[in-house]
């Protein structure tokens, strides 16, 4: 089997991350997040596309949207240069849904089904180490000392962008922009929905399953 093209999808706190790491490490392909590819990125010149920045660090650095036209050459040619590969976080749009089409094929689009409230539940209760990065969860993933970091002895916190009220907004977002290319890849002999509310060994099961049947 050659190694296998995959995207997979999911909202925020769906378990892409979990799974994507599974599916590099039993594949032996690359994990390609739109973030990682932009970071490895932020100097490339772009001054010819005529942008206010004339590299993508520009927009990082003032907290500003990178440009789709930007996005999609840093990731397709991060896909070029992969032999196989899982991508995670891309397309975010129906725009970047039909550029990736036209530049690579898939073996696998998988998508992580998880509900509203599953999810709503999961990133409310994640809390992160801000001094080595390590994420927990009050629930799924506990410190072996309530609230303290079990890498380093940092006390744990809740990042801004997991309280509720900001959790379904992210949510109602994710939705609006992303259930087209969801609806795009559907019906696709490609396409797979993954029941991601089981554990990480259960969903694992399916992809890995769902991936062979298709590479």
């Amino acid at each position: 089997m050659s190694k296998p093209r995959v995207l997979l999808l999911g909202a925020p706190g769906a378990g892409k991350g979990t799974q994507s790491s599974r599916i590099s490490d039993e594949f032996g392909v690359d994990h390609i997040t739109t973030g990682d590819a932009l970071r490895a990125n932020k100097g490339m010149d772009i001054s010819e596309l005529g942008f206010e920045f004339d590299t993508p660090g520009g927009f990082m650095d003032a907290g500003e949207l990178v440009p789709d036209e930007v996005v999609n050459e840093i990731v397709v040619t991060a896909l070029d240069n992969a032999d196989g590969f899982v991508l995670d976080g891309y397309p975010r749009n129906i725009e970047q849904a039909e550029f990736l089409d036209e530049r690579t094929d898939l073996d696998a689009v998988l998508r992580l089904a998880v509900s509203e409230e599953e999810l709503v539940d999961r990133l409310t209760g994640r809390r992160v180490c801000p001094e080595c990065g390590e994420n927990y969860h009050v629930e799924f993933d506990q410190p072996e000392e309530s609230g303290v970091c079990d890498e380093c002895g940092a006390e744990l916190t809740q990042r801004e962008d997991d309280t509720e009220e900001t959790v379904r907004e992210r949510l109602r977002v994710f939705a609006e922009n992303t259930e087209p290319v969801i609806d795009h890849y559907a019906g696709t002999e490609a396409y797979a929905e993954i029941d991601g509310e089981g554990t990480p060994d259960e969903v694992w099961e399916d992809v890995q399953a769902a991936i062979e049947q298709r590479a």
